[in-house]
């Protein structure tokens, strides 16, 4: 498959004995958790997927997924531009203690029965990619609130540690 739309439940042990290639986009409104931390849902994610045998005859997925979105900047609170991807490196298990046995280079993706939602499997991968704390890198923060002419007046109070600077100087 290539550059069709993105098919919705694939099977991957199926595509993985065919060795297929999938790529494609998806609108960012078809992944709703993923759009939940995002300040718009508008955009698209691209994906490309090699399902395929490694020579330890263990079925696999590789590729990545990749998204231009938007989130809220924690310095400043507005929308910051943040490239996100997502690469997979996945061994398909049938169940957890399969996916005990699977080398270490992989990461398991337990698949029971003959279908996986294939957006849900990519929403996951990008939800792991996003920053924990998304911020511009050139922001400007707003650090003083209020009244200016308040800062003034205590500008003009003596320091009542001024007397401990004349006993140091003294020693």
């Amino acid at each position: 498959m290539s550059n069709a739309p993105l098919p919705k439940k694939i099977d991957p042990r199926k595509l993985a004995d065919r060795g297929v290639r999938i790529e494609g986009d998806a609108e960012l409104a078809l992944l709703p958790n993923l759009v939940t931390m995002l300040t718009d849902s508008q955009g698209k994610v691209s994906v490309d997927l090699q399902f395929d045998i490694d020579e330890l005859r263990i079925r696999t997925i590789k590729g990545t997924a990749d998204a231009k979105v938007y989130m809220t900047c924690q310095r400043c609170l507005e929308p910051v531009e943040i490239d996100i991807e997502a690469k997979f490196n996945l061994a398909i298990a049938p169940t957890e203690e399969h996916a005990k046995n699977l080398p270490k280079y992989y990461d398991a993706l337990i698949v029971a029965g003959d279908d996986l939602e294939l957006f849900s499997m990519v929403e996951e991968e990008l939800i792991l990619s996003l920053p924990i704390v998304p911020y511009h890198n050139d922001c400007s923060v707003q650090t003083s609130f209020g009244d200016v002419a308040t800062t003034d007046n205590e500008t003009d109070k003596p320091n009542p540690f001024s007397v401990l600077a004349s006993l140091k100087a003294d020693k």
